[in-house]
C-alpha cells in the first residue's frame, strides 16, 4: 500500500477514531495525541487485511494509556473536574457519535477499561467477542466489564430527559435570567436539588473546589458572579454541545464559559459550567 492509499484509509477512518478517543478520555488535546500515535503505527504497515479494525484497535489501546495520565491530571486538578466540551452539529445525522457531558462525567467514575468497553458496545455497537479481540480480554470478561459499567451509568442517569426543544427553551430562561440578574426568574427554572459542577481550574472564576448542591445557594451564587461581570461585556451563543442545546458565554469574541444543562420536566437539575480557558481554547464560534 503506498503512500497516499495509507493517507486516503487513515483519513476514510478518523472520524470513528475520534469519536472513539474522545467519549474514551473526554479530552480533544488528549484525543488528537492519541490519532497521531495511531497514525504513525499505521504509516508504516502493509498488507492489513481489516485496517479498520487494526486502527481502532491502536486507537483504542492508546487511548487506554492515555487515560492513567488524565487521571493523575485529575488527582492534581484545582476544583470539579469535566471533560472538554465539543461542538457538535444541530443535524443528528451530521453528528459523529458524541455522548453527552452528562454522560462523560459519569463515565469518569468506571474504570478505564469499563468506559472502553461501555463506549465501544453501547455507542458504537461492538459485540463482546469484537471487544475482547480489541482490548485483549475474554468475551466472558468483557461481559462483566460491560454488565457493571451499564448499571453503574444507569443508577447515575435520569431516565426521562428533557425534548431537545424543551432544553433549548429552559436554557435560554436560565441564560436570560443570569443576564438580567434575575434571582426569582432563576428560582422558577431551578430543581430544589438542583447540582451545579464549575470547572475553572484554579485559571477562572468558578464555584468552589466542590460542587454545589441547592435551588437557592446556587442562585444567589450566580446572581452574585453575574453581578460583578459588565453587562456589555456578555454576549451568548447557543450551540449544541456533545449533542445537547447549550450556551456559549463570550467577553468579545472570547468564550469565558460554557454552560450544559440537566433538565427533567421543565427544571434544571444538574449545571456544567466550563471555564477553565484550556478547555475552550479549541472551540469556534461561528
Amino acid at each position: 500500500m503506498n503512500e497516499l492509499s495509507s493517507t486516503d484509509v487513515f483519513l476514510e477512518h478518523r472520524e470513528l477514531l475520534f469519536s472513539i478517543g474522545y467519549n474514551i478520555l473526554g479530552s480533544v488535546a488528549d484525543t488528537e495525541d492519541v490519532l497521531q500515535e495511531t497514525w504513525l503505527a499505521w504509516s508504516g504497515r502493509s498488507g492489513i487485511e481489516n485496517p479498520r479494525a487494526y486502527l481502532v484497535r491502536v486507537a483504542v489501546n492508546a487511548a487506554l494509556a492515555r487515560r492513567t495520565t488524565i487521571n493523575r491530571r485529575k488527582e492534581e486538578y484545582v476544583g470539579p473536574w469535566l471533560p472538554e466540551p465539543l461542538i457538535t452539529p444541530v443535524d443528528p445525522v451530521e453528528q459523529a457519535e458524541t455522548l453527552s457531558l452528562a454522560v462523560l462525567v459519569v463515565l469518569e467514575t468506571l474504570t478505564p477499561l469499563e468506559r472502553a468497553v461501555f463506549v465501544l458496545h453501547e455507542v458504537f455497537g461492538y459485540s463482546h467477542p469484537e471487544i475482547a479481540e480489541l482490548v485483549g480480554r475474554t468475551p466472558a470478561a468483557v461481559r462483566q466489564l460491560a454488565h457493571r459499567a451499564r448499571e453503574h451509568v444507569q443508577a447515575r442517569r435520569p431516565r426521562f430527559e428533557a425534548d431537545p426543544r424543551v432544553r433549548e427553551e429552559v436554557t435560554q430562561r436560565f441564560v436570560d435570567a443570569i443576564v438580567g440578574g434575575d434571582l426569582a426568574a432563576l428560582l422558577q427554572v431551578l430543581a430544589p436539588d438542583v447540582t451545579l459542577w464549575a470547572d475553572g481550574g484554579g485559571k477562572a472564576r468558578a464555584a468552589g473546589l466542590r460542587p454545589v448542591h441547592g435551588r437557592d445557594r446556587i442562585a444567589r451564587l450566580i446572581v452574585g458572579d453575574a453581578e460583578r461581570r459588565p453587562v456589555e461585556l456578555l454576549g451568548v451563543r447557543y450551540r449544541r454541545i456533545n449533542g445537547d442545546p447549550s450556551a456559549l458565554l463570550l467577553s468579545g469574541d472570547t468564550v469565558f464559559a460554557v454552560i450544559v444543562l440537566d433538565v427533567i420536566g421543565d427544571e434544571i437539575t444538574g449545571i456544567y459550567a466550563v471555564t477553565n480557558p484550556d478547555k475552550l481554547t479549541r472551540l469556534e464560534v461561528y
